[in-house]
């Protein structure tokens, strides 16, 4: 299985054409690949309600790897090559990615969470998250992270890269912001659909500044 996310920048004058290619874009690609998800993302390294980036856009492909994103406008891109570990959860009613469990779990980890809030519990939830969003970008082991959309609320996610398997396990359940948050999620029940998926990372090409790399001790 191939999965690649793509992400790029766009100038702040082409942020009209980019929103078009959201809407209008979504079909072609659909044709050619078996997953495909066209996405805003967040400011920086932020997620959350109202801290959307609209010169930065991405896409997640599951198929053929001559499958790429129209990208309007583009400055900048950088393209991540991943191979499913784990997976769990759906996303639209799918089950995109497919574990290969034979696969070496050594190495550069990816980590993407994706849910659909309850609308009456969405309030709760963002509250909720904001100490985590404060917390991450002093993770241990964590290379990037930022947060990724489908709408400019209620269809929210993350997508972050570290160092290594071990270094999300410390921040997933060893961070009292995010342990707090996964223990509240199952008593809570915030999200009508969720997914949660860790992918090891192949490669990495492009421009690493468009998705906020930093050096790893």
């Amino acid at each position: 299985m191939t999965v690649r996310l793509h992400v790029w920048r766009v100038r702040p004058a082409a942020v009209p054409r980019a929103l078009w290619g959201m809407a209008v874009d979504r079909r072609p690609l659909r044709r050619d690949a078996t997953f495909v998800k066209l996405l805003g993302t967040g400011r920086g390294g932020e997620f959350g309600a109202g801290k959307a980036d609209l010169t930065r856009w991405a896409a997640i492909i599951v198929g053929d790897a001559a499958v790429t994103p129209p990208m309007r406008g583009v400055t900048a891109r950088c393209v991540i090559t991943l191979a499913p570990v784990a997976s769990r959860g759906t996303w639209a009613g799918q089950a995109p990615f497919v574990p290969d469990r034979a696969l070496q779990k050594d190495g550069m980890i990816a980590v993407l969470t994706r849910a659909r809030l309850k609308a009456r519990k969405a309030p709760a939830f963002w509250k909720a998250i904001d100490p985590v969003s404060r917390a991450l970008p002093d993770a241990e082991g964590m290379i990037c992270a930022f947060g990724i959309g489908e709408a400019p609320v209620g269809f929210q996610g993350t997508v972050s890269l570290w160092r290594s398997a071990a270094d999300v396990v410390r921040f997933a359940y060893r961070q009292p912001e995010h342990a707090a948050v996964v223990d509240r999620t199952a008593r809570e029940g915030w999200y009508a659909e969720e997914l949660f998926a860790r992918f090891r990372v192949l490669d990495v090409t492009g421009d690493r500044e468009v998705i906020g790399w930093r050096d790893s001790p």
